[in-house]
Parts: structure tokens; sequence; C-alpha cells
């Protein structure tokens, strides 16, 4: 590595930043707030606030709840940072910009890149949302209205309008002189774009490639003309798939007739795999995402309805065990071992539905490779039966003194750990082909798969094999 030569002056020695002050909000901060805020002491719940960085502010918000927030809000008012509104939590953010009010609220989004500003005031409730389109500027309204257009989680609601795009003909030195000269360049940026008359997309450099090539070379001969542009229709999560398989620092986003419109770059895709990846997990579990900050009436409302299903499900695998009764009523050992094969068949399920949702989601679970996938899973819930039904059988013959009660055991241990492989992978690929997102309902099927094949195989057997 090249650096410049050291220089004689003193510079101020800087403290280096610890791991963990990288790693979330410090407690002791938080603690600090909340003695600051009790005491109403603005200047100090300011110089505690200011080393913050504004996600961490954000994180503090969120922490805090009732009038202790809105005394924060209150107090950070006169130098309130608008990125912080970006990084809360959508029910938060909701709560925050009332408080701000309309006016503070059009100022933060003049002062966000575009889109940030996009992010924000789509998450804005309808009237307030008209309020704050009202009060900023002609120009910065068009283009919040058109990015409003682009259906939610795409591309277009993703990209960030601010990007550098030159014609084919000029030299470095003309780019170069350009970049120095300009006033509205955005903030950070990694590549230049090459466009034609039309302002379609031809190519694109690396600014580093910028800044080691001599002026005088035309930029159209150091441009690559290889690149990959993104649809503005993308879902966001299409994208990060992209950005992810490609490698890519940023990606331009052209619309229908090729025209370069905007720019997708990597921070944003960070944010986007962390939301979907988050909205999976959420949704395996049948809560919302932003179910931590609710109110507990709309907690209970919105998990009600898959709590409901579940008990339609759990009803079903009931009159599947009211089938074999009497089979129950002479050998009680059954009600005993019975929830063994359906717990060992549920997780064996959610094992391989946890893999097949990701893989779907990666792209790595196609209809190409669906055969094969399953086969494994039935292979690998054949091995896992067997093992498990030596331990399970040996464990049911010695704890009920029948061998018989062992063998039943066993047996249905292997069958239902077959079907739960089976269905973990199954039921989420048949679902994803049918267009419903596996994350959300795959739970409920596997569920009652699991349940009503462990009781029907081991009840079933039961009542073959010992009566």
């Amino acid at each position: 590595m090249v650096e410049p030569a050291a220089e004689t002056e003193t510079v101020e020695e800087v403290s280096p930043v610890q791991a963990e002050d990288l790693l979330g909000l410090n407690p002791e901060v938080v603690k600090d707030a909340i003695v600051a805020l009790d005491s109403d002491d603005g200047v100090a719940i300011r110089k505690i606030v200011s080393p913050l960085h504004p996600a961490e502010v954000a994180d503090l918000i969120e922490m805090l709840h009732g009038p202790i927030r809105t005394q924060l809000v209150e107090l950070l008012r006169p130098t309130f940072d608008p990125v912080i509104l970006t990084e809360l939590d959508e029910t938060i953010r909701d709560e925050v910009a009332e408080q701000l009010g309309t006016e503070t609220i059009a100022k933060a989004i003049a002062a966000l890149d575009s889109d940030d500003a996009l992010n924000l005031i789509s998450t804005l409730e309808d009237t307030k949302q008209r309020r704050v389109l009202h009060e900023i500027s002609y120009a910065l309204r068009s283009m919040l209205e058109e990015g409003l257009a682009f259906p939610e989680e795409s591309a277009g609601r993703l990209m960030q309008r601010e990007f550098v795009a030159v014609p084919s003909f000029w030299n470095v030195g003309e780019v170069i002189d350009f970049l120095r000269e300009s006033d509205d360049l955005p903030d950070d940026f990694y590549d230049v774009f090459v466009v034609d008359p039309r302002h379609r997309l031809i190519g694109y450099v690396a600014l580093s490639h910028i800044l080691r090539t001599k002026r005088p070379v035309a930029i159209r001969d150091i441009m690559l003309a290889e690149f990959v542009s993104v649809p503005v229709n993308m879902d966001q999560e299409e994208v990060a798939y992209v950005f992810a398989q490609q490698d890519l620092t940023s990606a331009p986003v052209v619309d229908d007739s090729e025209r370069l419109i905007g720019v997708i770059t990597i921070d944003d895709i960070v944010d986007v795999i962390h939301q979907e990846a988050e909205e999976d997990i959420m949704r395996l579990g049948g809560v919302q995402e932003d179910d931590l900050y609710a109110a507990v009436l709309d907690t209970g409302k919105s998990r009600f309805a898959w709590l409901f299903v579940n008990l339609l499900t759990a009803i079903m695998a009931s009159l599947v065990i009211g089938l074999f009764q009497g089979t129950i009523e002479q050998v009680v050992m059954l009600a005993v071992l019975m929830p063994i094969a359906a717990s060992m068949g549920g997780n064996a399920g959610t094992q391989t539905l946890t893999v097949a949702v990701r893989a779907i989601a990666m792209k790595e679970l196609t209809p190409a490779n669906a055969l094969r996938v399953l086969s494994k899973e039935v292979l690998v819930g054949t091995f896992n039966g067997l093992i498990f039904a030596v331990i399970i059988g040996v464990i049911a013959w010695i704890w009920s003194g029948s061998a018989g009660i062992g063998a039943v055991m066993g047996i249905a241990m292997v069958i239902t750990l077959i079907i739960a492989g089976l269905a973990g992978a199954a039921i989420p690929f048949g679902l994803s082909r049918t267009r419903f997102d596996p994350a959300i309902a795959s739970g409920v099927f596997l569920t009652t798969v699991t349940d009503v094949v462990a009781f029907l195989a081991f009840l079933g057997l039961g009542a073959w094999l010992l009566i």
C-alpha cells in the first residue's frame, strides 16, 4: 500500500474505536439518558446524544416509551437529525413524525437523499403524506410522487435518483473537471455511468479507474460495456439476489425504455437483506415485523388469526386420536408415548422446512433440482428414523415391559421422520410454485401433516399389532 509521506506537525491522537462500541447502544448510555430525562436536563441529554450515530439515537428512542420518549424527541427537536427517522421502526416513526409535525418532517425529507426521503414518506399515513408533500418544493414533490407510483418493495422505491452520468464523447479530463465543479453530485458514489444522447446506459467506469487514467483518454475507451442493470419494477428481494450473485457495489436502474433513471448502492441492499430475513423469520412464527413495538391489542389481534388456524389443525390431530380411543383405553401406555412421535416429527419437519424456505429465497431450490432435494430429505429421514427407532424402541420396551410397544414405537418413528422430511421440503416448494409465500403458510401445513401422520402411524400400528 502506498502512503503519503508523514508530516512533521503534531496530530491530535484519536482514541481507537472499541469493538463493543460498534455492536449496538451501550446500556450505560440508556441509563444516563433516562437519568437526564428524569431531571429534565436538556444540556445533559444533548451531550449524551451528540456522539451517537443516528441509528443509535433511533435505538434509544425505541427503547424508551410513553412520556419519556416524547420528552426526548422534544429536547432533540432543535438539532434533530433527519437520518434518525429513516432508522426508526415504522410504528415508532409514525409516533415521532406526529410529534415533530408536518413542517419539521418536510424539512427532514428535503435534507435527505432521494432514496431515504422516498422511504420515509412512503411509510407515513396517507393524510400525513399529503400534508408533507404540500409543504415541500415542486421539484422534490414531483420526484417523490413519481417514486410512490412504483410498486412497494421494488427497485423504483429503493433506488437513489442522484447519480453521475456523462456522455461517451468526453475524455477523462472533462469527466474529472465535471466532478470537481458540479454542485449537485451525490454525497457518495462508486461508478460513473456513460450514456448516449437518449440517456440510455451504454457502459460505466469505476471512479478509481478514472483517477488512475490520464486526462486525454476518451471515456469510451476505458468504460466497461458489459454491465448488469436492474429493471425499475424488479422486486427488491430479486435485486438483492443479483447483488449477491454478481458481487456488485452499485447497480444502475433503467426504465422500460432502457433509460438510466437511478442507482442502487450496496448500503441499501444490506438493509434489504436484513429486512427480508427478518420478515421471513417473523412470518414463520406467524407474527408481524413490527410486533415488538405494536400496542398490546394490535399484537393480540395480529396473532389471533394464526393461532386460530393452529387450533383447527390441532382439532384435526385430535380427531385422529379419537379414532383410536378404544385402542388407547386397552393399552394406556400408548397415550404416554404418543407425544414423542409427534414431537420428533415436528422438529424434523421444521429443520427441513427452514432449509427449504431459505433455498427457495436464494433460488437454490428450483424445479430442476427439486426431485433430488426431495429424495435427499427422504433418505435423511430414513437414516435418522432408523437410528431413533432403535433408541426409542429400546426405551419404550424397557419402560412398558412390552417388546410389542417398543416395535410399534420404532416403526412409527421411521414413518414419521420420513414423511416429516418429505413434507418439510415439498410443502414450501409447492406453495412457491403456486405464488404463495412459503414463509407464511408452510408452518401450518407442516404441523398438520406431522401431527396427523405421527398419531396415525403410532396408534394405527398399535391397534394392528397389539390388539
